[in-house]
This record gives C-alpha cells, structure tokens and sequence, in this order.
C-alpha cells in the first residue's frame, strides 16, 4: 500500500502528522534532497515539500516530474504562500489542454 509523505521546516508540517502522513522536518537543502531520493525509491505515492524548500531543491525535486510515481507537491508553508504551487498546476492544465 502506498504512502503519502511530508517534506520541510518542522513548523509547517508537524500537523502532518495527525493526518497519518509520514513527517520528514528538516531546512537543510542537502539533507532534504537526500531525503527525497530516499523517498522516491520507498512506498510513498506522494511527496508534499514546503514551497519554500522545492524551490531552494530546483532541478532536484523536478526531476521526479516525469516520473509517474512518487507525485511531488509544493505546498505553502507557515512563513506564506511563494505561489510556485499554482504555477506548477496552471502549467500541468496547459500542457493538458494544449
């Protein structure tokens, strides 16, 4: 059975948790990205990141783009909203809709 996992700041994604999705906290770039690879190669179907934490990622966390699982999935965090989140989803309807 797949899982759904949770990557970021500890503040923004420690309520995660209580929703049974599998907490990973960190702010370091490097341990993140490491931590995805980790991820990807698991059971997780989904990979929540921070906004702020996918974008400092970059070509990292896009990579998994193409690849049909795990879905990875920027959402805000508790310091605001970077709107890279809505820009991914306005992107995936255009290529969709041509």
């Amino acid at each position: 059975m797949y899982r759904a996992a949770v990557l970021g700041d500890r503040e923004s994604i420690n309520g995660f948790s209580s929703l049974g999705l599998s907490v990973f906290p960190t702010e370091d770039v490097s341990a993140a990205i490491q931590k995805l690879s980790e991820l990807s190669q698991g059971d997780f179907a989904v990979i929540f990141i921070t906004e702020a934490l996918f974008e400092a990622m970059g070509e990292h966390a896009d990579k998994y783009r193409a690849e049909r699982l795990p879905a990875i999935i920027p959402i805000p965090g508790l310091h605001g909203n970077t709107g890279i989140g809505m820009k991914q989803v306005h992107a995936a309807v255009e290529k969709a809709v041509g």
